[in-house]
């Protein structure tokens, strides 16, 4: 199948991917005057008295806002928040179909961090929860930063956290595997946008001690004047050693490579270079940093792409509905570090050990139980770091 072809072909049948559905069975006289005037006066008295009651009475406590600005989208850059919309209206219907979570596109019109910013701000009170998307670094960091400071309510950029959750629990199994400790290996990240950077940080909480990141101007290190804030404060944590160089020399003797960058950028010789039982997560879409087979010629043990038709898709679908469904059942404050590693775990875990294998360390996120089981442990960390405001 051409699924470009074939997907403009469904998008100009369908003309949107989403609609509105009244959630009232029966409409007749009594009921349009309970769900409307004059009857609708009093659940507005009840939420005027009381804010949170928003929650209790509307269908905010279910309702995410997915948000764009159109700077980043998939692979095809700054192409405008209209032509934004497509994406997503998909990652809508894929929070209702794993999540049973109601998401509204907004697409924004300005580049401007304050901007966005205020926008965002002002329509809180609508939503449960602000899902940001395809927001190009280094302003989706501020972004971010400055609506968690405004908002109760969660906050999470998938691009970041949720490639970051998946790469994780790859991570996690990938090594049980390979019979080593995470303490103990030498990770190497090639990328440093929003979700090199998110993934940095992210298995560094996991217990990754020897990390080097690098992006097109070679190996990061503290005090380098070609990079941006977010940069800087990662090369505070890693190269401790400060290696110099490029991807090449910092592959040599590493366990395990993660790409979030560019297709054909690491040789065949790269990977031998690596320690044994290699680990090699080519996420560049749709052409991966080594296509699968010559990494595995090379000798890698275990490789991961972002592609479904290949083995081991590091898929953040696997993430975002969990989390959101895990933190919206506690209407939590914010999706917090806590919240954000039980993710990650119960993702892993979500293999047995019998089905775990080289070509199987992540479950598929068309797998509706995985969802459940990240919705269970977010919501359960949520509570225990004192993050929910319901089920404390």
């Amino acid at each position: 199948m051409n699924y470009f072809e074939e997907s403009l072909k469904l998008h100009q049948k369908m003309k949107g991917k989403l609609e509105v559905a009244s959630r009232i069975p029966k409409f007749d006289k009594d009921m349009l005057s309970l769900a409307y005037t004059p009857g609708v006066a009093q659940p507005c008295l009840e939420i005027q008295k009381d804010i949170n009651k928003s929650f209790e009475l509307t269908r905010r406590w279910n309702t995410v806002a997915v948000v764009t600005d159109g700077t980043a989208i998939l692979g095809l850059g700054d192409i405008g928040p209209e032509a934004g919309m497509p994406v997503l209206e998909g990652k809508a219907i894929l929070f209702k179909k794993f999540g049973n979570i109601d998401a509204i596109p907004l697409c924004i019109r300005s580049k401007d961090p304050d901007e966005i910013v205020r926008t965002i701000e002002l329509l809180a009170g609508t939503f449960g929860g602000i899902n940001l998307e395809d927001i190009s670094a280094p302003r989706c960091f501020e972004i971010e930063k400055r609506l968690k400071e405004k908002c109760e309510i969660p906050v999470f950029h998938d691009d970041q956290h949720g490639t970051a959750i998946a790469v994780g629990a790859a991570l996690i199994n990938s090594l049980k595997l390979a019979n080593k400790k995470i303490d103990e290996i030498r990770v190497v990240i090639n990328g440093a946008g929003s979700a090199g950077i998110a993934i940095a940080k992210y298995i560094l909480k996991l217990g990754v001690k020897d990390l080097i990141v690098c992006d097109k101007f070679g190996i990061i290190d503290e005090g380098m004047q070609e990079l941006n804030e977010a940069q800087r404060e990662i090369s505070l944590k890693t190269n401790r050693s400060h290696k110099k160089g490029d991807l090449a020399d910092a592959l040599k003797n590493s366990d395990v490579f993660i790409g979030v960058s560019v297709g054909n950028i690491v040789s065949k010789n790269m990977i031998e270079s690596m320690a044994e039982k290699a680990i090699a997560f080519t996420l560049a879409n749709p052409t991966p940093e080594i296509p699968r087979d010559e990494a595995i010629e090379a000798g890698a043990y275990i490789v991961g792409t972002g592609r479904s038709d290949l083995p081991n898709q590091i898929n953040n679908l696997l993430v975002f509905p969990g989390v959101f469904r895990g933190a919206l059942d506690v209407r939590s404050k914010s999706i917090n570090d806590e919240m954000l590693l039980a993710a990650g775990y119960a993702i892993a875990n979500s293999i047995s050990e019998d089905d775990l294998n080289e070509n199987n360390i992540i479950p598929s996120a068309l797998d509706e139980r995985v969802h459940k089981k990240v919705s269970d442990a977010v919501a359960k960390a949520a509570v225990e770091s004192k993050a929910a405001k319901i089920n404390e």
